[in-house]
């Protein structure tokens, strides 16, 4: 049987789990997924991830692709038609902060800076070896919190240490594949 660390079982989450999590980013992040990423780690706060992946391409719909530029130009009536969606998530709390962290990010490459950069400089070293199960895994690391609190003094919002050490497993910046998982990182 193979071994997955989860999503054994639903297609979507197979796939997701085998070609994306957790896969180390290029040598030059896309900002743009980037973003996405960040936001639909923000929206899963509170729910299962499978409950967003089932949601992504809504989510892509109504975000316009996730592209900074566009959302971070999305005012109150993008804010209404987002909360009239009900192929995403609608919270006005997590939607208003994905328009702030377009704007914030915005802001960001104004002054010439990328949120590749802002992972990277949080990256934490390799363990020297892969957990065995799930319940090591940690929720939160120095990392994370050093993360998020960089984060928010970017004007990012909706990102707290446990949702940045998510972004970082789920973008790669860590890997926390178990040891019996099929999948190779850094293929």
């Amino acid at each position: 049987m193979t071994f997955r660390c989860f999503g054994t079982g639903d297609p979507l989450y197979e796939t997701y789990h085998d070609t994306e999590w957790g896969v180390p980013p290029e040598p030059t992040p896309d900002e743009r997924e980037l973003f996405e990423r960040v936001s639909l780690e923000a929206f899963q706060s509170g729910l299962s991830w499978i409950t967003i992946l089932r949601k992504r391409e809504a989510f892509r719909a109504g975000f316009a692709g996730f592209d900074p530029e566009a959302v971070a130009c999305f005012g109150e009536r993008d804010v209404e038609r987002l909360l009239a969606d009900v192929g995403i998530v609608r919270n006005r709390a997590k939607i208003e902060a994905t328009i702030a962290n377009a704007r914030a990010l915005r802001a960001m490459h104004d002054r010439g800076e990328r949120l590749a950069d802002v992972f990277e400089a949080h990256r934490p070293a390799p363990r020297p070896q892969r957990l065995s199960r799930l319940d090591e895994l940690p929720a939160s690391t120095p990392e994370s919190t050093a993360l998020a609190k960089d984060l928010r003094r970017r004007g990012f919002r909706f990102v707290g240490p446990t949702t940045a050490y998510a972004a970082m497993q789920a973008l790669g910046y860590v890997d926390d594949h178990l040891a019996e998982c099929v999948v190779v990182v850094g293929r």
